[in-house]
């Protein structure tokens, strides 16, 4: 049931990017949720052609790591605490959720102790909710500057979590924002940046999400089905 659905996902993703109005800046990445599945499910999908996996929490990313490997580009989605980024540096490919200039400069400090050049996004909190994690637009500009002099990460774009509601339409203007969001930081004269993606739509809005530009969706429910806790 994984392959049939991973399959109808990445159909619906050809068929909302077709209907964009926007210029196809890369083509989109299916990053696959594997939150509370095993690691059977995860090869499943993998084997069904799934090359990107995304988990919310790093301690869970590591107990699968060893059996999954580098066969994959791994995503961290979740909101990443300073006392995890150690872990998280090593295994995870990008980093989606930057939100503050100290998680940044703790994940550049564990970066340079291993020599690695970490790929990350910012994630936005577009419409200030309280129960989400993110940047201010206001806030975003001095975020990124920030970020941009710091020598072993490397900024690649931006990241957005939608509100859960009920008319999806609801979310379009959002998704919109977001992109013009993401166009204007692609011209702003970075001096190490590669801005190259926009992340957002999961589960429930990705259709629109991918309408409206982004070129990564995190997609879970609608590949694995429910998660089981």
């Amino acid at each position: 049931m994984i392959k049939e659905n991973l399959l109808a996902v990445e159909k619906c993703i050809d068929e909302s990017s077709k209907k964009r109005q926007q210029d196809m800046i890369e083509k989109v990445k299916l990053v696959a949720v594997t939150k509370n599945h095993t690691v059977e499910e995860m090869r499943e999908a993998i084997a069904a052609g799934a090359a990107f996996i995304g988990e919310n929490r790093v301690q869970e990313a590591l107990e699968k790591y060893p059996q999954i490997g580098n066969t994959v580009e791994w995503h961290l989605i979740g909101h990443l605490q300073t006392n995890k980024v150690k872990q998280a540096v090593k295994i995870f490919d990008l980093i989606e959720s930057v939100d503050s200039i100290k998680l940044a400069e703790t994940i550049n400090k564990e970066a340079i102790k291993i020599n690695k050049l970490q790929n990350i996004l910012v994630q936005v909190n577009l419409v200030k909710e309280q129960s989400k994690y993110g940047v201010y637009i206001e806030d975003l500009p001095a975020l990124l500057s920030d970020i941009d002099g710091l020598p072993n990460l490397k900024l690649c774009g931006l990241m957005f979590i939608a509100p859960n509601l009920e008319n999806l339409e609801e979310v379009r203007p959002m998704f919109k924002s977001m992109y013009k969001l993401f166009r204007k930081i692609q011209k702003t004269a970075y001096q190490t940046a590669d801005v190259k993606y926009l992340s957002m739509g999961m589960t429930h809005d990705y259709k629109i999400a991918v309408e409206e530009g982004a070129n990564i969706v995190r997609v879970g429910t609608a590949i694995f089905g429910p998660r089981q806790y």
